[in-house]
């Protein structure tokens, strides 16, 4: 298991036994009244076993906290779809990531979006989404469906332009100057940035300037799609965050982030003089 995945479960575990103190009961005793064997309150409570959702049922009940069971259940399987190893979903292909994608893209209104390294995939070029997904390809084994992989990528992007969806990405500068692919390619992609930058009125963009004094590191990009789930990516794995308290936390980073963006004329003008500086 990951460590963030760890920690969630750990977490979780705490507030297990928060419940199981306030209710004046020893493990012994939740144990006894839930039909359990002891061992299985100590692993649950110090986070070394999964909990059932039945388990949870099972606990809330015991404790008398049952109006507690709709949040701990989401948090169960907020920590099973938490992690998702990347080797393993690249089996299928990079198209069938892009699929899975486009589903959540489908059912979301309002996506914020940081990526502190490169371009986002919304409004990638064929050729830098062609160098990004080739490269990743070659680092995680995963099947040649690189056209067919680019093509889905891009076939996301007419969400854009689809109903009354509102978009807020931010870059960090160094996006704009990481090297994907060779001078044309980067020439072709801060271009068509500026390019949808002017067409999308649905889109607010902004760029962190380089001399930016971030309260929090930059860390990883991550997306929040509403309020209900944030898709970030670590090197061995994706993490899919739906626990509403992580949510929240990644929302209050994004909006520290977008305080330090520049926007309208100036990012522009950010955007123009890294292609005079290629």
């Amino acid at each position: 298991m990951s460590q963030p995945t760890d920690q969630a479960r750990q977490a979780l575990g705490s507030r297990l036994r928060e419940m199981r103190q306030d209710a004046g009961l020893t493990g012994r005793e939740l144990a006894m009244r839930a039909g359990w064997r002891p061992p299985k309150v100590s692993k649950l409570e110090h986070g070394q076993q999964n909990p059932s959702e039945d388990d949870i049922r099972t606990w809330c009940r015991v404790c008398d906290a049952e109006d507690q069971i709709p949040e701990l259940i989401a948090t169960v399987r907020a920590i099973e779809a938490q992690y998702l190893e990347w080797r393993r979903q690249m089996r299928g292909g990079q198209r069938r990531v892009q699929s899975v994608l486009r589903t959540e893209d489908l059912s979301t209104r309002l996506y914020r979006i940081f990526e502190p390294f490169h371009i986002p995939g919304f409004l990638q070029t064929r050729e830098y989404a062609r160098v990004i997904m080739a490269r990743s390809a070659q680092f995680y084994d995963a099947p040649n469906d690189l056209e067919a992989a680019v093509a889905a990528r891009l076939g996301r992007q007419t969400i854009l332009r689809m109903g009354d969806r509102r978009f807020h990405i931010v870059v960090a500068e160094q996006a704009l100057y990481t090297r994907v692919g060779g001078s044309e390619v980067m020439h072709g992609q801060l271009v068509h940035l500026l390019n949808e930058i002017a067409a999308l009125s649905r889109l607010r963009f902004g760029v962190v300037p380089r001399p930016a004094d971030y309260e929090l590191g930059p860390h990883a990009g991550y997306w929040i799609f509403d309020a209900r789930l944030v898709m970030t990516e670590t090197v061995t794995a994706g993490l899919n965050i739906t626990q509403p308290r992580e949510v929240a936390m990644y929302e209050r980073h994004f909006d520290g982030i977008a305080e330090l963006a520049v926007y309208g004329q100036a990012a522009v003008d950010l955007i123009r003089t890294a292609t005079e500086d290629l």
